[in-house]
């Protein structure tokens, strides 16, 4: 007699993971969460009344292989954080703001304490973008994934005014382009990351040029900018947001540009995180190939008419932010 278990699936153990991560869930929850964990849905009931033609905005993805970093150093609440923050800001570019959060997390075997940190990650980042973490599938996949590798994907669902989203506004040539500084590489370019710095250094090692560990600098938090934008979101200055990932600067911006229009950016307006020189130099890694698959130190573009410059460094000053101007439409 051959069990489930013995096959490789452990119920058991993913009914304790369940309720080790209960806490964490709920406290994600608002009043516009209908349901408890552990139903075959989530129900989530938000105010369309505070929208005159609300548009619902989605966004699924994943982290890449920053997940071997995580693996490398046994740290796993960061995880979490990036993953909802990488698609909180996705939903940002199009100018909507986070209703809730489904996650999907998978393994070949559950280890039910890297579960509850990725948890406790996703948790801790839907609470600070006002998002509801209201359901999610948890996978035991035998012989699928390596022992002690798991895989992580999310996807949210916001909500934009219709008239008020991004596509709706009118970008033209002379427009700025405003950079929001990154925190690091965010969830983009870890394989020629990892390729270059792996071959030098072992994830603990100390680098003075970082101030901080090899594993420390690669799994610096994907920051949100949900926080730094929100205020002036609706501000009519404000016509366009690109989330900087895959693809670089040129390319991610591209994308919510006309097919007649281009940027034109300084590369010489700020000074790179060190990490970026690092990556570079010991790898011999060709500028094309930096800028076209890494951020470079830039996590986001808001693209603004002149008129608004002052308003939004103000604000940026206000709330102890820094922004660099990279160059205009063209």
């Amino acid at each position: 007699m051959t069990t489930y278990k013995e096959a490789g699936v452990d119920i058991d153990a993913g009914t304790e993971a369940v309720s080790r991560i209960k806490k964490h869930v709920k406290s994600t929850f608002n009043p516009s969460v209908l349901t408890d964990i552990g139903g075959f849905g989530g129900c989530f009931q938000f105010d369309k009344d505070k929208y005159k033609n609300p548009v619902l905005v989605s966004s699924a993805d994943g982290v890449g292989t920053k997940l071997k970093l995580a693996f490398i150093t046994n740290r796993h609440d960061t995880i979490g954080q990036c993953l909802v923050n990488h698609c909180t800001n996705d939903i940002l570019a199009v100018g909507a703001r986070p209703l809730f959060f489904l996650d999907y997390f998978a393994a070949g075997k559950l280890d039910i304490d890297v579960f509850e940190d990725v948890v406790s990650g996703l948790s801790k980042a839907c609470k600070e973008n006002s998002c509801a973490l209201i359901g999610g599938e948890t996978a035991e996949m035998p012989d699928f994934y390596k022992p002690g590798d798991y895989d992580i994907s999310g996807t949210i669902i916001g909500v934009a005014e219709k008239s008020e989203m991004m596509p709706n506004r009118t970008i033209n040539d002379g427009d700025i382009l405003l950079g929001l500084p990154s925190t690091g590489l965010h969830t983009n370019g870890y394989s020629l990351a990892r390729k270059v710095l792996l071959e030098h250094y072992d994830a603990e090692d100390y680098v003075d040029s970082l101030n901080q560990t090899i594993g420390e600098a690669l799994l610096a938090i994907h920051k949100s900018y949900l926080p730094v934008v929100d205020k002036v979101l609706n501000q009519k200055w404000l016509v366009g947001i690109s989330h900087i990932t895959g693809g670089g600067i040129v390319e991610n911006t591209r994308r919510i540009l006309a097919e007649n229009q281009d940027i034109n950016i300084d590369w010489n307006a700020w000074k790179r995180p060190e990490i970026f020189n690092l990556i570079q130099s010991l790898g011999n890694v060709p500028e094309d190939d930096m800028r076209h698959s890494m951020n470079l130190g830039i996590g986001l573009i808001l693209i603004i008419k002149p008129e608004g410059l002052s308003e939004i460094q103000s604000h940026l000053e206000s709330i102890g932010e820094t922004c660099i101007e990279l160059g205009r439409v063209c």
